[in-house]
């Protein structure tokens, strides 16, 4: 009787897990009773299981981290941010050889025009 409760209980958990999931993933708010309804779970269970209850909690706590939050599937993946460096750092070494070419190009003006002054006042 005792591992029978035990495994309602664990299931209990598990459902409820995995309707906090599903509401955070999808991006809405996140609220005791939006959960039971998910889970098919009592709000009072929620209530009494303190790592649930501190997990609700932290997920629907307004505050700067909260704003403008983005579903957990929407997040970029560490291979993405990787790939987005490495795109973002290979424009920035075009850009540095443009500006290098385009400085020896003004350079090499001046130096035509210094010359060129510098034939006029012989």
């Amino acid at each position: 009787m005792v591992a029978a409760s035990r495994r309602r209980h664990d299931d209990t958990g598990r459902k409820a897990i995995d309707a906090l999931r599903r509401l955070d993933a999808a991006g809405g708010p996140i609220s005791f009773a939006g959960v039971a309804r998910a889970a098919g779970v009592s709000r009072a269970w929620l209530y009494r299981d303190n790592a649930m209850r501190a997990e609700i909690d932290r997920l629907r706590r307004p505050g700067p981290a909260a704003v403008g939050r983005r579903p957990v599937a929407e997040h970029a993946s560490d291979d993405s941010l990787r790939q987005q460096l490495a795109a973002a750092r290979a424009v920035i070494a075009e850009l540095r050889a443009e500006n290098h070419h385009l400085r020896e190009a003004v350079a090499r003006k001046l130096g035509q025009h210094r010359a060129g002054a510098s034939d006029d006042r012989s």
